[in-house]
C-alpha cells in the first residue's frame, strides 16, 4: 500500500469533513460516509445507555433470592428490552455502521460509498424503527425476550408485542441497505491497484458481513410479520390450534439469528486484524487464511441454526449433524487467533490501548469458544440449555468479543475521526478495567448455570445468592469501564485536546496516508496501491507522551 505519512498535514490540505458546513442542515442531509458514522455513533451510543440501564435494573433485582425490586412481569420486561435493544440496535450495527461506514471507502481508496443518499437514507430508517422501541418502552413494554418464541409471542404475551416486531421488522432494512452499499462499493470502487489480494482484513470481515446482511435478513423480516399476523388476524402458522407449527418460528428465527452472531463478531476479527498487525509493526501471519476464514465463518453459519434446538424434540440425527457443523464452525474463528498469536510472535510490541483491547478480546473470545463447543456437544447442552451458563456464553462472545472489538477500534481511529489524541494513559485503565469487570461479571454464571440456575428467573434458592452479588458487583465495576472512555474521549475534543498526526501508530494502509481528520473525498488525489496489504517493517512512531 501507498507510503503513510507520520507529518501533520500541511497547511494547504483539503479542509477536513468536520470543517465543511456546521449546520444541523449539513449534518442531517449529509451524504458523507463520514459523517453518517459519526451520527450512527452518537445513536448507538444513545441505544447503549438504555440498554445498560435495563442491565443495571436486572442486576440490582438479582442481588437478593427475593423479587424486592421488580415485579415479575416488570422483570420480564427489563430483559426483553436489554436484549431487543442491544441485539438490532447496538450490537449489530455498532462495528459496521460507525467503524465500517467511516473506514471501507477510506480503506480501498474510494471518495464514498456507492450509494452516498441510500447510507443516509439506512440512518434514518435506523432511527425511525429506534424511536419506536423507545416508545415499547414508554408505552409498557413487551415481555417476550429478544427471541419473540411462538406461541409466547403470538397468542399469550401482554404488553406492546406488536409494534416491537414492526420496530425490528423497519431496522431489518437499514441492514440490509448498509449490506448492499458496501458489497457494491468493495466490488465496483476499489482504488487502481487495490486487488482482492491487497484488501485489508478489516474490508474482508466486512465483505462476508455484508452477504449475512442481504442473505439472512430477509428471513427474519418475514418471519416477524408471521408473528403479528398470527397475533392480530389469527393465521395459522405457528398455533397448533389452528394448524401451525411453533417449532417452525425457531427454525425461521435461528435460521437468521446465528448468522446474526457473525454479523456482530465477523467486523470485531476484522477490527482485531487491524490492531494486531499495527501493534506488532509486521504483516500478518497467513492473510490469506485469515481473509478465507471470514468467508468460511459466514457461509457454514448458516448451516448451524438447529443447535439452539437439541431439546426442542427435533431429530436425534439433525441434532447430531448441527453438532458436527457447530464444531466445524470453530474452525476459521480458531485460524484467525492462531494467525494473530503467531503475529505477534518476536514482534516489536506497542503496549497501547488499542492493543490491550485486542488482547481482551483475543482472551474473552477464545473462553466465549470454547464453552461454544460445549454447548455443541448434545450431552452437556442437555444438561446447562436455558440456564445461566447459556447466558455467560453469549455474553462472552457477544459483549466480551464485539463490544470490546468495537472499543479497541474507536480506541485506535479515533485520531483519524477527530483528528486529536486521547490520554492514552487512561485509555489503558480503561481496558483493563473492562477485562476485570467483565470477567467478575460473567464468569460466576458459567458456575451458577452449571449448578443449574435457570435464565430468565429472578426468584431464586438463596444458595446461588452470592455468585449473584459478585456478579452484579462486577457489573458497577465494568459500568466504570464503559463510562472512563466516555470521559477522556470528549475531553480530547474540547480546546486544549492535542492534534493527531496522519499516522500516529505507524500503520501501513490508505486510512493512514491521508490527513487526521479526512478531507471531505477522503483524498485531495486519488491513491494507487503498489505495495501488498501490511508491508512491514515501517520507522516505528514514537511513543506517545500523555503529557
Amino acid at each position: 500500500m501507498t507510503e503513510p505519512r507520520f507529518e501533520h498535514p500541511p497547511e494547504e490540505a483539503a479542509i477536513s469533513y468536520l470543517a465543511d458546513g456546521h449546520s444541523l442542515r449539513s449534518w442531517f442531509l449529509t451524504t458523507d460516509h463520514k459523517r453518517i458514522a459519526l451520527l450512527y455513533l452518537v445513536s448507538i451510543t444513545f441505544f447503549f445507555l438504555i440498554g445498560a440501564s435495563a442491565a443495571a435494573l436486572i442486576r440490582l433485582d438479582l442481588l437478593t433470592p427475593q423479587a424486592d425490586l421488580l415485579t415479575n412481569e416488570g422483570y420480564n420486561r427489563a430483559f426483553s428490552i436489554h436484549g431487543i435493544v442491544m441485539v438490532w440496535f447496538f450490537l449489530i450495527p455498532a462495528i459496521p455502521n460507525v467503524l465500517g461506514n467511516f473506514l471501507v471507502p477510506i480503506m480501498i481508496g474510494a471518495r464514498d460509498l456507492a450509494f452516498p443518499r441510500l447510507n443516509l437514507l439506512s440512518w434514518y430508517i435506523y432511527i425511525f424503527s429506534g424511536l419506536l422501541t423507545l416508545y415499547v418502552v414508554v408505552s409498557g413494554g413487551v415481555d417476550t425476550g429478544w427471541t419473540f418464541y411462538t406461541p409466547l409471542s403470538s397468542a399469550y404475551a401482554n404488553g406492546a408485542v406488536v409494534a416491537t416486531i414492526v420496530a425490528v421488522f423497519i431496522s431489518g432494512f437499514s441492514t440490509i441497505l448498509t449490506g448492499i452499499n458496501f458489497i457494491v462499493t468493495i466490488h465496483k470502487l476499489r482504488a487502481p491497484g487495490m486487488t482482492w489480494g491487497r484488501l485489508p482484513l478489516f474490508i474482508w470481515s466486512h465483505y462476508a458481513t455484508s452477504i449475512i446482511f442481504v442473505l439472512a435478513t430477509p428471513v427474519l423480516a418475514v418471519t416477524l410479520l408471521l408473528v403479528a399476523a398470527e397475533r392480530l388476524i389469527g393465521i395459522g402458522v405457528f398455533d397448533p390450534r389452528l394448524g401451525g407449527d411453533p417449532l417452525l418460528f425457531q427454525h425461521l428465527f435461528w435460521f437468521y439469528s446465528h448468522p446474526a452472531v457473525y454479523i456482530m463478531i465477523l467486523p470485531a476479527l476484522g477490527v482485531i486484524s487491524e490492531l494486531i498487525t499495527a501493534a506488532a509493526h509486521k504483516r500478518i501471519f497467513g492473510y490469506w487464511f485469515v481473509a478465507i476464514a471470514s468467508i468460511a465463518i459466514a457461509v457454514i453459519g448458516f448451516m448451524v441454526w438447529g443447535h439452539h434446538m437439541f431439546v426442542s424434540g427435533q431429530s436425534v440425527y439433525a441434532s447430531a449433524v448441527f453438532s458436527f457443523l457447530s464444531i466445524a464452525v470453530a474452525v476459521p474463528s480458531a485460524i484467525k487467533v492462531y494467525n494473530w498469536t503467531a503475529t505477534l510472535y518476536k514482534a516489536d510490541i506497542a503496549i497501547d490501548a488499542p492493543l490491550l483491547f485486542a488482547l481482551s478480546f483475543i482472551g474473552l473470545f477464545v473462553a466465549g469458544g470454547l464453552t461454544g463447543l460445549m454447548l455443541a456437544m448434545l450431552a452437556i447442552d442437555v444438561h446447562v440449555t436455558d440456564t445461566y451458563f447459556v447466558v455467560a456464553h453469549f455474553h462472552y462472545i457477544m459483549v466480551g468479543g464485539s463490544v470490546t472489538a468495537f472499543f479497541g477500534g474507536l480506541h485506535f481511529w479515533w485520531p483519524k475521526i477527530t483528528g486529536r489524541l486521547y490520554n492514552e494513559t487512561l485509555g489503558r485503565i480503561a481496558a483493563v478495567l473492562i477485562l476485570v469487570g467483565f470477567n467478575v461479571t460473567f464468569f460466576p454464571q458459567f458456575l451458577l448455570g452449571y449448578e443449574g440456575m435457570p435464565r430468565r428467573y429472578h426468584v431464586y434458592p438463596p444458595e446461588f445468592q452470592v455468585l449473584h452479588v459478585i456478579s452484579s458487583m462486577g457489573a458497577a465495576l465494568l459500568a466504570v469501564g464503559y463510562a472512563l472512555p466516555a470521559i477522556y474521549l470528549i475531553a480530547s475534543l474540547l480546546p486544549g485536546g492535542r492534534r493527531a498526526p496522519a499516522n500516529p501508530w505507524g500503520a501501513t494502509g490508505l486510512e493512514w496516508t491521508t490527513s487526521s481528520p479526512p478531507p471531505k473525498d477522503n483524498f485531495t488525489e486519488q491513491p494507487v496501491v503498489a505495495r501488498q496489504p501490511y508491508d512491514y517493517p515501517l520507522a516505528h512512531p514514537a511513543s506517545r507522551d500523555d503529557g
